[in-house]
């Protein structure tokens, strides 16, 4: 008989090989980097008796085939201390044979003691079973965004990934749109140009980790919902976001006003000619267009051909005039048995997704080579 129960060092094997099926759809064997960091990230940071862990589901002859990656967090509600289980890693193999043993592990997730549970990168097979189970996916978290800044770079950039030998051709592509880009004024949805407006009268600059992790609160602060981060555990994220080979070159700027206040920040991950990866963008109320659009030309100004990332409620209205696109790849689903925490978020005060998520891990965006 199949049964469910917590993640141990013995599983790793097999796990890491789900992920490299299921996930990273190779069909090479698991890499020993690959399993030392499902450890890291899933069994090294658990306390002890934490019950708020990973599970895997073990078929009746003893063989793994299903796993549910949990990262615990500490949240709060208008100051009451929570527990969250994010859960990313969800893969599952032996579908004909067992249909159903996906939804068994989820609900055996779902049941611990934890007062939310929420994955930012659910696809449409288990936002159906959280459906089930009574989570919600909010729309105004579930959707992905899309910034074209230079329309010949990423228009190469689309055609390299089905043949990567074009991306030699990424100097000529910046050429071209540096010289087509002095025709015309004003955005387009295809094209960025860098004018002057009211984001000129601040700056961003370079900043440390720990220049970050000292402005988190403040930024944080007007979300009903949001993480309880210690710094201690932000400098942790921090260090796991430090690489992602397939994804570049790590950015973290602190946006500033004359006097010197800091009013938002941006993390992402790019190089030039290349598509970068935004995952978070915080900004004080009422800035979140100014910190969007230092973000914006500090892209452009390393030459990338565009930026992708995903929407945050508070972060909607901003980029709705800045012509942004909008696409659903993987829904932002929610869990609870608490119904005013579910509805704090469905209202968009919520602070979910790339940092309050799985944003920050290698699993997304690194090699395991």
């Amino acid at each position: 008989m199949s049964e469910i129960r917590l993640f141990d060092e013995g599983d790793l094997p097999a796990v890491a090989g789900l992920f490299q099926r299921r996930l990273r759809k190779q069909k090479a064997p698991a890499s020993p980097s690959l399993q030392a960091y499902l450890k890291t990230i899933f069994l090294d940071r658990r306390e002890a008796d934490d019950p708020i862990a990973s599970k895997v589901h073990v078929r009746a002859d003893g063989r793994v085939s299903g796993f549910l990656g949990v990262l615990p967090m500490p949240m709060e509600f208008n100051g009451e201390p929570l527990r969250a289980a994010v859960c990313g890693t969800f893969m599952v193999d032996g579908h004909d044979d067992d249909p159903f043993a996906g939804a068994r592990l989820l609900r055996d997730v779902l049941s611990g003691p934890q007062d939310l549970s929420f994955s930012e990168t659910s696809n449409d097979i288990s936002t159906g079973m959280w459906r089930k189970m009574r989570a919600i996916a909010p729309p105004s978290y579930c959707l992905e965004w899309l910034r074209v800044l230079r329309p010949a770079a990423f228009g190469l950039e689309m055609a390299a990934g089905r043949l990567g030998a074009l991306r030699v051709l990424r100097p000529l592509a910046i050429s071209v749109d540096a010289l087509s880009g002095r025709r015309g004024e004003g955005q387009s949805w295809s094209r960025y140009r860098p004018t002057a407006d009211k984001a000129d009268g601040f700056s961003d600059t370079d900043a440390s980790e720990a220049e970050f992790i000292a402005l988190v609160p403040e930024l944080l602060a007007p979300f009903e919902l949001r993480p309880r981060w210690s710094s201690v555990q932000l400098e942790e994220m921090l260090v796991h976001s430090r690489r992602k080979a397939l994804h570049g070159e790590r950015v973290l700027r602190i946006v500033r006003a004359r006097t010197g206040k800091a009013v938002g920040a941006f993390l992402y991950y790019g190089d030039r000619g290349r598509v970068g990866r935004v995952v978070q963008i915080m900004a004080l109320p009422g800035l979140e267009g100014i910190v969007i659009d230092r973000l914006l030309k500090n892209a452009y100004e390393r030459d990338m051909a565009a930026l992708r990332g995903r929407v945050q409620p508070a972060l909607l209205d901003a980029m709705l005039g800045r012509k942004f696109a909008f696409v659903h790849a993987s829904s932002t689903v929610l869990h609870s048995r608490r119904p005013e925490l579910l509805k704090t978020v469905a209202a968009g005060h919520g602070f979910f997704n790339g940092l309050a998520g799985e944003g920050w891990t290698r699993l997304i965006g690194d090699r395991f080579d």
